[in-house]
């Protein structure tokens, strides 16, 4: 019983504490919360804590009061509570798309033709914000924002200003300008575009021995089963382009000395960054060059692995005879022999792996008379380092029997590209000589991404000689890094070197060193000169 008392004591005490008397001085509180204002009278003195228990009004977490809690009232005092709440928001804002005006071969000169439609792009950014009584105090970015939809540019081609100064050429010149594939017949004047559209891929871009048809291959949709198509095309520019039956083709030659024969070589579609597996065979087809069907098609090397990290392929060269055939891999080099059908190895070397994307592959040239082939060959290492590893490459010859091989030029680079030229009649005499032709890196221990000059020498490497571009100009940059990138190609009257430079060809003459340029939209690349 006296416990139940000390209870009821204790809470009248509380409530006394907590609630106005009855009698004494009149405190009044201008309360303004929730967007209303209230008066509240008290005849106790209170504190601002106990006011508001008395008044009912709960503070969040995070609301501001104009006065501490621990304060006492005063009559006539003003409390402003702002309530305080934090949220996460997102907005999404456009982003603008550029408008990017370039020059393009095919436009006539002070004529425009769209491109590509430009179109807005849209990114997301999410703040966290701050807000006082619904009103918005503090934003703050939680992350980047985000590209939802990246813009596309709009893309307006133009005519060059500037026109090919006319000079006489043997043969013909073909080359790859914005996805479509060009020739230039015996005067440099006379630029024509064989194709309109095609989207080349630059994997495949060869010329027959007598200049007439192209083989190239074009890209394809990225949902197709295929990664691409081949495609021939004649030259002088009465037809349209024929398709062929393969498909997923990395490498594709007109065979010298047979007008109608191609070899060609395939991989499959896979996902990654290279997007292909290659299969490293080799077929050889003959064509009826009026419809593109396929005659006889004859397989000359069964599918195989192609070596230590063969999945990037191997490429081929015919001889100038169209008897036999050369091969190169990331591990070496050799010959095909076609009645075993079999790869025979002529020389070997580390692979240098290039990342995950992609391996690098040499190239490899013959001489006019076949007897010898030239290549860029991996380096030994210069220290410790792993021999994959090594930043050295060399230009090598062999001979064609394999009986010697012979470092040319030490530390070329690995895009040197050598090249032997057509034969060239010496003094009106029958007899003829070669002359080879390489890139030479400027920096070679890091030529990955260095720039190049282009010099020529005796094929035996002796009487070098700087050709293009002049010593104080920015120096020749690779322009394709596919399976064998094609940089240059002699004329065939190995008078004319056809350069591609800063993205556009250039044609250089060998015996002098002068320089003209072809084209003029920094869009060209893939020279090929037969005829």
């Amino acid at each position: 019983m006296r416990i139940r008392l000390s209870l009821l004591l204790v809470a009248a005490i509380v409530l006394a504490c907590c609630r106005p008397s009855g009698g004494g001085h009149s405190l009044d509180v201008q309360v303004i919360v929730d967007g209303l204002e209230q008066s509240v009278s008290v005849t106790d003195a209170l504190t601002v804590d106990q006011l508001l228990v008395y008044a009912q009004i709960e503070l969040g977490p995070s609301d501001r009061i104009s006065h501490p809690l621990v304060a006492q009232i005063t009559d006539g005092m003003r409390l402003t509570i702002r309530r305080v709440r934090e949220e996460e928001y997102c907005e999404r804002q456009a982003i603008a798309y550029r408008r990017l005006v370039t020059p393009k071969e095919s436009v006539s000169p002070g004529g425009k033709q769209l491109g590509q439609a430009g179109s807005v792009g849209v990114e997301e950014a999410c703040y966290r914000v701050v807000l006082e009584d619904g009103e918005e105090t503090r934003r703050e970015l939680i992350a980047e924002p985000v590209v939802v939809t990246a813009p596309v540019d709009e893309i307006i081609y133009i005519g060059p200003e500037q026109s090919a100064e006319p000079i006489a050429i043997a043969g013909r010149l073909s080359y790859i300008n914005h996805g479509d594939a060009w020739t230039v017949p015996g005067n440099s004047a006379n630029k024509t575009p064989l194709t309109t559209g095609q989207n080349l891929d630059s994997l495949v871009f060869h010329q027959s021995e007598n200049g007439a048809v192209l083989v190239f291959t074009s890209e394809t949709d990225p949902a197709d089963d295929f990664f691409n198509e081949l495609w021939i095309v004649a030259t002088d520019g009465r037809g349209e382009a024929l398709r062929l039956t393969p498909s997923d083709v990395l490498f594709a030659q007109w065979r010298p000395r047979s007008s109608n024969t191609l070899a060609y070589s395939t991989g499959e579609r896979i996902a990654g960054a290279a997007g292909w597996k290659a299969l490293n065979n080799l077929w050889l087809m003959q064509i009826e060059l009026e419809s593109g069907r396929a005659l006889a098609i004859e397989e000359a090397l069964p599918e195989s692995n192609g070596g230590f990290l063969g999945w990037w392929g191997t490429h081929f060269s015919w001889s100038p005879l169209g008897d036999r055939m050369a091969w190169v891999r990331p591990d070496g080099y050799g010959l095909v022999d076609f009645a075993r059908r079999l790869s025979v190895t002529l020389g070997e070397y580390a692979v240098f792996p290039n990342g995950a994307a992609s391996v690098w592959l040499s190239s490899i040239s013959w001489s006019f008379d076949s007897s010898m082939l030239v290549s860029t060959v991996h380096g030994l290492p210069l220290g410790n380092e792993p021999a994959e590893t090594s930043p050295i490459f060399d230009v090598s010859i062999a001979s064609a029997d394999g009986r010697f091989t012979a470092l040319l030029q030490e530390e070329a680079g690995m895009w040197a590209s050598p090249a032997f030229s057509p034969g060239i009649a010496i003094a009106g005499d029958d007899q003829k000589e070669g002359l080879l032709a390489w890139l030479q890196a400027r920096d070679p221990r890091n030529s990955l991404s260095a720039e190049y000059d282009l010099v020529i020498a005796d094929r035996d490497g002796s009487n070098q000689r700087h050709l293009f571009p002049p010593p104080d100009a920015p120096g020749v940059r690779t322009s394709d890094f596919g399976l064998a990138p094609v940089d240059f190609a002699w004329s065939p009257d190995a008078r004319h070197i056809a350069v591609t430079y800063l993205g556009d060809i250039w044609l250089v003459d060998v015996r002098s060193g002068d320089a003209v340029q072809l084209t003029f939209d920094s869009g060209s690349s893939n020279p090929v000169w037969t005829g």
